[in-house]
């Protein structure tokens, strides 16, 4: 079979092979942190506060991204979102401040520069999140009894100091993965944590529904999932032209050369836009909270419950609109202009320079549209299976939203990675026919 073949071609590449290898021992590190428990806790005593997170919910999202993490109040706890977040801050920052904008223009030395920033922004966010953690824990759930050192300084000053730590050596790890293993760690990092609690919800749903409704939820979960790859691999060609000099040192239309293209990805935002959205959405019942009127019980109430009607629409609409917005600040129609105009290149029928920017800046506008309502689309809904199919909270947020999609884009951009290695190395690995190409040493 090709399958057991391309295996065998991965087996073969050392390089790959010895990546591959690391990648793998470094997230059973990281799955194994997900289980210890902190030191001050008894891991005995959690049975109750963990079952609050098997039923979904803007709880069940947070411990879904630390792999129960979150639940097992692990030294991992605060996975790695802490980052996630301080990464976010730092590529807005670099809208508005100029040393950010300097530093990105410099290269290698600026983006190391911006990545040591991000990092000590990161330690900044784990030093206010550990402590609103460690407050909660008792609120949700978590016994009197279970706090080995009660609820004293010394025990918020400790474990504030270990779960600072775990999110900082889960940032290592992810970098780690990155320069020696295979794939964006960071990314990996996640989707190991959503892939983990995967089981759990499956067997929750298979216990509690006929096998029929299973089947028809697996083969509606396998069209969302085809759904999803075909907006994260969907992209818009813009066709390119490339003069060629002559011995005279002129330019002259390669007319006979092969034409060339911009691709302009549908969804150019990524998952970025359903990180704010949700973000947002956490405000409104937090606001309500400090209110006892029937307005704001009300409110509250609607913007409580993830899979409620109101929720998503509001959820919806902020996500169409923060397309829109983080496409304009990261696709830089400008830049791709000028790097095409000096490169000696251009768009049929359109002059180059600020034509062919105003041209692209139209073209995404256009395709950016049915890309959110898409993404939007995708966002809600494990909202819509629940309310229509009455499955599993748990389960259902696999069906859409921030962690199928992180999970198919991590997945195709691994698989292209290993790709562009059987590419070079075993032509046979992809297709199937040919002769292999010998490896270079």
């Amino acid at each position: 079979m090709k399958f057991i073949d391309t295996l065998k071609n991965v087996y073969k590449i050392e390089e790959l092979r010895n990546r591959i290898i690391v990648t793998l021992g470094l997230l059973l590190v990281y799955r194994f942190g997900a289980q210890v428990p902190l030191p001050s806790i008894d891991a005995s005593l959690l049975g109750e506060f963990a079952g609050k997170f098997d039923d979904g919910g803007i709880g069940g999202i947070l411990n879904a991204f630390t792999g129960g993490a979150f639940a097992n109040a692990s030294v991992f706890a605060l996975g790695i979102m802490p980052y996630i977040s301080a990464s976010i801050v730092v590529q807005l920052m670099q809208i508005a401040v100029p040393y950010l904008q300097k530093l990105q223009k410099e290269g290698e030395s600026g983006r190391k520069k911006i990545n040591q920033i991000t990092r000590w922004l990161t330690i900044g966010i784990c030093l206010v999140q550990a402590p609103s953690y460690l407050i909660g824990l008792e609120a949700l759930g978590v016994p009197a009894e279970a706090f080995i050192l009660g609820k004293t300084p010394l025990f918020f000053i400790s474990s504030t100091i270990i779960l600072v730590t775990g999110c900082v050596f889960a940032m290592w790890l992810g970098e780690k993965i990155t320069d020696k293993g295979i794939g964006n760690g960071i990314s990996i990092l996640i989707m190991v944590g959503i892939i983990a609690t995967l089981p759990a919800s499956f067997a929750q749903e298979v216990a509690s529904n006929s096998v029929m409704l299973v089947l028809i939820e697996l083969v509606i979960w396998f069209v969302i999932i085809l759904l999803s790859v075909l907006l994260v691999m969907a992209v818009r060609k813009i066709p390119v032209q490339y003069a060629r000099r002559t011995a005279s040192g002129e330019y002259e239309k390669n007319i006979f050369g092969a034409r060339q293209f911009i691709p302009l990805k549908l969804n150019a935002s990524g998952v970025m836009p359903i990180i704010f959205a949700q973000a947002i959405m956490f405000v409104p019942s937090a606001v309500a909270g400090l209110s006892d009127s029937n307005f704001a019980k009300t409110l509250q109430a609607n913007f409580s419950d993830i899979f409620g009607l109101w929720y998503n629409v509001v959820f919806a609409l902020l996500i169409i609109v923060f397309t829109y917005f983080y496409t304009a600040i990261t696709v830089p129609t400008n830049k791709m202009a000028d790097d095409l105009k000096r490169s000696g290149g251009f768009i049929p029928g359109i002059k180059p320079g600020t034509d062919t920017a105003e041209f692209l800046d139209r073209v995404m506008s256009q395709i950016t549209l049915p890309g959110s309502i898409f993404l939007a689309a995708i966002a809600i809904f494990p909202a819509v299976v629940y309310q229509l199919m009455g499955i599993q909270q748990g389960w259902a947020l696999f069906f859409g939203g921030t962690s199928l999609l992180i999970m198919v884009g991590v997945a195709i951009d691994t698989m292209q990675q290993i790709n562009s290695y059987l590419l070079n190395r075993h032509y046979d690995g992809l297709m199937k026919s040919g002769k292999n190409r010998k490896a270079v040493a």
